[in-house]
C-alpha cells in the first residue's frame, strides 16, 4: 500500500494560489521571490525522485502538462516528472495528452483508495487545492509537507478553507533552507 504524500508552497497566511506566477493571479509569482537555498532544492528533487506516481487536480495538471514535457535537466528532475504515473481528477479531462496519464472520474474518495492499494510507495500530490481538502477530510493523506515562504498576501486561495474540518496533525520533522520552512506532518491518530 502506497503513502499519500501533499507537498505545498504556502505563504505565511496559508495562501497556496500561483506560486510560480503562471495562473494569472494578480499576486501570483510570489515563491520566486524568495531563496529557499540548495537544501530547498535538494529537498524537492529528493521528493520527486522518490515518488513513484502523482496524483493531481486538473487545474494543476493542466499547468504541469504544459510546462513539464519541454524540459530538460542535468538533474533528473524533469524526466521524472514526464516519465513518472500520473492520475487526474477530472470530470471533464477524457484525452489526457501528458504521457502516462490516467484520468479519475466517479467516486474520488473510492478511487483513491483503491489507488492507494494498487501504487507502491509514495504518491506524491502538488497543488490540486480542491483535491486535497476532500483527500484531508477523508483521511487519506499520510503526510503534509509544507515549505513555507515569509510572505502574507493576504487573499487567494488557502490551503484549508474557512469552513475545513477540523483536524490535527503531528509536527515530525521542521528545516529552515534559505529564506523558507519545511515543515512535515502527519495526521495525528487517534490512540496518541
Amino acid at each position: 500500500m502506497s503513502r499519500l504524500v501533499v507537498s505545498e508552497f504556502v505563504t505565511v497566511d496559508g495562501v497556496m494560489e500561483d506560486p510560480g506566477g503562471s495562473e494569472g493571479f494578480e499576486r501570483g509569482g510570489w515563491a520566486f521571490r524568495f531563496e529557499r537555498g540548495a537544501d530547498g532544492d535538494k529537498f524537492k528533487l529528493d521528493e520527486v525522485m522518490g515518488a513513484d506516481a502523482q496524483l493531481l487536480g486538473r487545474k494543476t495538471y493542466e499547468g504541469f502538462a504544459a510546462a513539464w514535457p519541454g524540459r530538460d535537466d542535468e538533474a533528473g528532475f524533469a524526466a521524472k516528472m514526464n516519465t513518472m504515473p500520473k492520475y487526474v481528477v477530472s470530470s471533464t479531462l477524457s484525452s489526457p495528452e501528458w504521457q502516462n496519464t490516467t484520468v479519475i472520474d466517479g467516486d474520488i474518495v473510492e478511487e483513491i483508495k483503491a489507488l492507494k492499494q494498487r501504487v507502491d510507495g509514495d504518491i506524491l500530490v502538488y497543488g490540486s487545492a480542491r483535491l486535497v481538502r476532500t483527500m484531508i477530510d477523508h483521511g487519506l493523506v499520510d503526510e503534509l509537507r509544507l515549505m513555507v515562504f515569509p510572505v502574507v498576501l493576504g487573499r487567494g486561495e488557502r490551503l484549508f478553507a474557512d469552513d475545513a474540518q477540523q483536524s490535527a496533525f503531528d509536527l515530525v520533522e521542521t528545516k529552515q533552507t534559505g529564506a523558507v520552512a519545511i515543515l512535515t506532518l502527519r495526521p495525528t491518530t487517534a490512540d496518541a
